[in-house]
Order: C-alpha cells, then sequence, then structure tokens
C-alpha cells in the first residue's frame, strides 16, 4: 500500500503548480518511501507516494487504460487480482505490469462504478474519467485503507491522510465539535466525521463520485446479517471445516509479497492462529513475529504467553518491553499520526512495534484484528446474554434512557457500553460554557446516524457485532490504530480477519456457535486447537491496554503539566478548566486506578486533544 492526495476542478483554470501536488504527497513521504509520482492534466492533480511491496521494478503509478482517458491511483492490495486478471484477459484485456492493481483500471473500462464487489482486498483509489470529466473514487469494504476529502471552492481534494490535504491552501484548519464529542463517547471518530471541520472521511464499503461540482456517496456494501427468523443451521463440523478452509485462503492470500512478511503476536487466540496459520502454510519459512508487554506492571503484561506461543512455532520473536515512560516519549508522534485525539495511549505501543518491524527490515506484517467484532469476542457479548433487560417499572431516568437508545440503535433495550443519556451530562460538565451552549447541534448522541434496519429483528449478538463494526472497529482499531500508526514507519497492515469472502461466510453461522453460553468465540477456538497450544485456546479473554493519564499525570512531566494547565485549557477554550482540574484532583489520588478498559480515561482525551491542537496549528475557540 501507499498514500494517494489530489485535487479536482469540474472548471477549467488556471495551471497547476506542481509543486503543491508533490507537497501534499510529501507530507506522505512515510506511506510511500520508495518511490513519488505526479500526473497533472488541466485541473486535475494526483500525488502517489509508493511502499514497493508487489512488482517492485514495475507497479509505477498511475496506471492508465489503452488511450489514457482513464488514470488510476490506488493505495492498497488486491488480492484475488490473479483470479481477476484472468478473467479481463477472457475479455481481451492486456496489462503492463504484473502489479495487482491494475486490474481496477480494467474492471473500471468493462463494468463502470459497479465493479466493487468484484474486489478481494483492502484499498483505496481515485479513478479519472476524462470522457466523463469526473472522479470515482472508493474505499475498501471494512475502511482498512484510509480516505479523507474535502469540497473546497469548488474543488475535490483528496487523500489517504489528513495532513496532505491541509497542504491545498484552500483548505481551511477548524475544529469538528462533533469530532471531538464522538471520540468522548465512542471507542473513536465514525466516518464521516473527523476532528477537522469540513474534512471527511469516506465511509468503509463507500464511494464517491464528484461530477458537475456535486459530491454523490453511495454504499456498496454493508454487514448484513441475516434476521432471526431467516437464520439457517447445518451440524457444527460443515461450519468448522469453512471457517478452516477461508481462513486458510485469506491467510495465503496476504502472504503475497515480493518482499519479507512478519506477524503481531500477543499472545492471544487471533494473533497466534495467524501465526500458526503462516507456519501451516510455509513451514520452512521462518516468519519473524513481534511482541509488546509491561514487565512493570504484571496486570498488562502478556510476555509469558508470546514467549508460549514463540517458543511453540519455533519461529524468531522480538519482544518490546514497554512503560508509561515510552508511553510520554510516543505520545505526541501518535497524536500527529492519527491525526486525532485519542481514547487510550495504546497507539503509543502500535508505534513501537511498526518501529521494530521497520528496523528489522520488514515492509509487510500481519495481525488479529476483526476476531472479537465477528466471533463475540468482547465481554459485552457475554453481558448481552446475562443482562435483564426488561423491568415491570421503570424511574424517569430509565425511561429517558430508553428513549436515548432508540434513538440511537432503534432499540431500547439494547445496551452499548454505557448509559448514554448519563453520559450527557458528564460531557456537558467538561466543556467550556462557549462549547456548552452549541452542545445540542454537535452532540454525538444525538446526531449518530446508524442504520437501524440493520439491526432490527436480529440476534442480539448480530445487534452488537454491527455496532462494533461501525463504532470500533473500522475508524478507530483500524485506521487510526493499525493503518495511521504502521504506516508511520513505512510498514504495511494485514488482516486475514477482515477478507470479504470469509466475513460474507461469518455472519451466515449461527450465533450460539460465536458464543456458545458463556464461552466467547467458540467456533475459532475450536478451529484453533488444531493449531494451538491448550494453554493459548483456553486462556481468559485479555483486553490490550496500556499506561493511562494518571501515569502520566503523575510523572511530572512539565509538557504534560502546561497543555494541562488552568491556564491552556481556559486559553484554547474548549473545555472547562475548573472541571478539568477535578478531573486531575481525582486521577491523582492515592490508590486511584482506572477500570480499563470498562471505565472511560476521559484525562487522556483531553491531554491528546491539546496535543492535536499543537501539533496540527489549530486556532483556540473564541
Amino acid at each position: 500500500m501507499c498514500g494517494l492526495t489530489g485535487f479536482f476542478s469540474c472548471h477549467p483554470g488556471q495551471a497547476i503548480d506542481e509543486s503543491l501536488i508533490i507537497s501534499m504527497a510529501n507530507e506522505m513521504t512515510h506511506r510511500g518511501p520508495d518511490e513519488l509520482s505526479t500526473y497533472i492534466d488541466g485541473s486535475l492533480a494526483f500525488g502517489f507516494r509508493r511502499l514497493s511491496i508487489i512488482d517492485l521494478s514495475h507497479g509505477h503509478q498511475p496506471f492508465y487504460n489503452h488511450d489514457k482517458s482513464i488514470i488510476l491511483i490506488c493505495n492498497g492490495e488486491i488480492y484475488n487480482y490473479k483470479e481477476l486478471r484472468r478473467e479481463l484477459e477472457l475479455k481481451g484485456y492486456g496489462f503492463q505490469t504484473n502489479c495487482d492493481v491494475e486490474v481496477i483500471i480494467h474492471l473500471y473500462t468493462e463494468y463502470g462504478c459497479d465493479f466493487l464487489n468484484k474486489l478481494n482486498g483492502q484499498f483505496a483509489f481515485a479513478i479519472y474519467d476524462k470522457q466523463k470529466n469526473c472522479v470515482f473514487c472508493a474505499r475498501d469494504h471494512f475502511g482498512i485503507c484510509p480516505f479523507f476529502y474535502t469540497i473546497a471552492d469548488e474543488t475535490l481534494i483528496f487523500a489517504s491522510e489528513i495532513k496532505a490535504i491541509l497542504k491545498h491552501p484552500k483548505v481551511k484548519r477548524e475544529v469538528d465539535l462533533e469530532g471531538l464529542d464522538q471520540i468522548l463517547t465512542f471507542p473513536g471518530p465514525v466516518s464521516p466525521k473527523t476532528l477537522f471541520k469540513n474534512i471527511c472521511s469516506l465511509p468503509p464499503g463507500n464511494s464517491l463520485i464528484f461530477k458537475n461540482d456535486n459530491v454523490t456517496v453511495s454504499e456498496y456494501w454493508d454487514l448484513i446479517y441475516p434476521e432471526k427468523a431467516l437464520l439457517d443451521t447445518k451440524p457444527e463440523k460443515y461450519y468448522l471445516e469453512k471457517l478452516e478452509d477461508l481462513l486458510i485462503k485469506s491467510v495465503r492470500y496476504r502472504l503475497n509479497a515480493d518482499v519479507p512478511i512478519g506477524f503481531y503476536l500477543s499472545g492471544g487466540l487471533d494473533s497466534s492462529l495467524i501465526g500458526a496459520l503462516m507456519k501451516s502454510i510455509n513451514p520452512n519459512v521462518p516468519y519473524p513475529s513481534f511482541s509488546i508487554g509491561f514487565p512493570f506492571d504484571k496486570d498488562m503484561n502478556e510476555h509469558s504467553f508470546q514467549r508460549i506461543m514463540s517458543d511453540y512455532l519455533n519461529l524468531p520473536n522480538t519482544e518490546i518491553k514497554f512503560d508509561s515512560g515510552q508511553v510520554e516519549q510516543n505520545l505526541k508522534q501518535a497524536v500527529y499520526a492519527s491525526e486525532s485525539a485519542l481514547k487510550e495511549s495504546y497507539n503509543t505501543c502500535s508505534l513501537a512495534l511498526s518501529e521494530c518491524v521497520q528496523k528489522s527490515g520488514l515492509k509487510v506484517i500481519l495481525s488479529g484484528e476483526g476476531a472479537d467484532e465477528l466471533f463475540g469476542g468482547y465481554v459485552g457479548y457475554r453481558f448481552d446474554k446475562q443482562r435483564v433487560l426488561h423491568q415491570d417499572f421503570k424511574t424517569l431516568e430509565e425511561q429517558l434512557e430508553d428513549e436515548t437508545r432508540y434513538e440511537l440503535w432503534g432499540d431500547r433495550d439494547f445496551f452499548y457500553e454505557k448509559n448514554y443519556y448519563e453520559f450527557e451530562e458528564i460531557k456537558q460538565s467538561l466543556y467550556s460554557e462557549n462549547v456548552r451552549q452549541k452542545f445540542g447541534s454537535f452532540s454525538a448522541t444525538k446526531n449518530l446516524k446508524i442504520n437501524h434496519g440493520r439491526i432490527k429483528n436480529r440476534d442480539i449478538l448480530h445487534q452488537r457485532s454491527y455496532i462494533d463494526l461501525k463504532l470500533r472497529l473500522s475508524d478507530h482499531l483500524i485506521s487510526d490504530h493499525c493503518d495511521r500508526v504502521t504506516y508511520a514507519n513505512s510498514v504495511e497492515g494485514r488482516f486475514p480477519f477482515l477478507d470479504i469472502e470469509l466475513v460474507e461466510f461469518v455472519k451466515e453461522i449461527p450465533p450460539d456457535l460465536k458464543l456458545k453460553g458463556l464461552n466467547e468465540k467458540y467456533l475459532l477456538k475450536e478451529l484453533a486447537r488444531k493449531y494451538l497450544p491448550k494453554t493459548i485456546v483456553d486462556r481468559q479473554k485479555f483486553g490490550f491496554i496500556a499506561p493511562g493519564s494518571p501515569s502520566l499525570i503523575d510523572g511530572s512531566i512539565d509538557w504534560i503539566n502546561q497543555l494541562l494547565s488552568y491556564d491552556q485549557i481556559k486559553k484554547q477554550g474548549y473545555f472547562n478548566p475548573d472541571a478539568i482540574e477535578n478531573l486531575k484532583k481525582r486521577y491523582l489520588k492515592n490508590g486511584f486506578k482506572l477500570n480499563l478498559p470498562y471505565e472511560s480515561d476521559l484525562l487522556i482525551v483531553v491531554l491528546t486533544f491539546n496535543i492535536f491542537l499543537e501539533v496540527f496549528n489549530m486556532p483556540d475557540l473564541i
């Protein structure tokens, strides 16, 4: 994968200065240190930074059709490109390279905009169609590859990272208060919102057409679970065997590269199974693994399980030992890479991991993200089974909470993470008076747009899985936690559990084979018993957390104290300085400890938001 950027106006104007598109592309040199390329035609400019992984000598971009009337730049990997290439060759199309993304240019020529569900991969691309005078863009099914855009002065400006968009002189820097409220409220930002006002994130599974000064965004895929009445049930053996076949196929796809590959090893079920399948597919390849732990905090440390697994696989493993001091050292870079305030500090750990991968000479890493959301791996899935949702009598506050849930999910009885009506009051107490006066217009709880029709009449496990995909996985775990911090060190992340063919099968697996009784990820564990030691399969679920704000403010670190000082908070104008002082006092009490991941670290959001204001030169709120 790489980094793409560009801008396009439907109206002929003054000549484009090539130095502008070069400067935009160079803001993402970390995404593609191997090559810079540009393309300019009339009022269109494309910029591209390449990280060479497949067809190292010939995969230069842009790609063109036969008469150069269609031009493509693509950040991503098309895993089923060999099958698609054979199909296109039978239709008479010729290829200039062995690069996987070249199939997109011919798919567009053959099928127009209707080819997206033929792709199995992780991708974000832009196609310029000269004859139609339009730009067609798309982001992959799960949002693995980012795609940001804005419209300024009738010009579409887009990029893989927002920092490239900010280089364009027509773009203004301003905080989006709804984006900030999303980060406080949900696991992370939710497309199309970002923390930058008027800069949008193209939602996963969506495409965009810019023509005649209009942007049209369309959904081409979503995770649509079958309704409860339509759930089919086959023997457990059928699901187990097909799951194994499709997961092996997915891992095999993601081992296709002309550069060395490794994997992250947390010591949990998901990453361990990916590593075991890699070795099963290529037993003679010594795939290196990379692990991180917290030896100074036994509640966070997983090194013992990581060593069990690396010894079992007999593959080289690099251990990173982390503490709150290293969290502090990496925090500004993590915010800059993520282009957002952060809900947790573990992006700093991910940065350290990708740096270690890069120093080891690798460009590609496989990881286990997605399994928890698809197989019922979080504690919330178990709580759903245990929770008594219906009561004979409800207080007024409980009734108001029900109404809030109905607005969010279309279901008064569905509980997701917290009581959102109650949390509205907590958030408002944190905001400054100026922000509080506008709260009704930007409240994330009031403005969230979840398709209730995709939740209604579904099993409760599938309800939570769908919302996890929308609120936790795509824009948070995959985007700011994976893509942005791996690419900060020129490393591509690949995620075998997020294979479209695999996911289309997983959504048909009966819920009681995902959560059997209170045994989460039951079917995946049954598969894993064939490949992993019992100690790893049967260990208790361990959420990956890192030292939070209590550790950081307890360290008397001058720059952190300055960012959280009363005068600084008051000057910036976003938060209530008195409320932040009270929060600091609470977090500094002897014996205080956040119950992560069940309790929100509100102060880390405030701290990283203040870092965000600083590193992106954002204005104070007057």
